[in-house]
């Protein structure tokens, strides 16, 4: 059994602790860097009557 299954977490959230720990360990100039690219960017198209309606787009810093 894979040490993520027997700590009781799904593979997503193991893999995002491990980012996490990656990132702060890094060395300051480094770690400035890192956190741009933690942003992640969702879109959702809601649906009326079988067709997409207005497009929206929601960004998200973790």
């Amino acid at each position: 059994m894979t040490a993520w299954r027997a700590a009781g977490i799904t593979y997503i959230q193991y893999s995002n602790i491990a980012a996490r720990v990656l990132r702060e360990s890094l060395k300051t100039d480094l770690r400035v860097d890192a956190a741009k690219r933690n942003a992640s960017h969702v879109k959702f198209t809601p649906w009326a009557n079988g067709r997409p309606a207005q497009r929206q787009t929601q960004s998200e810093s973790s």
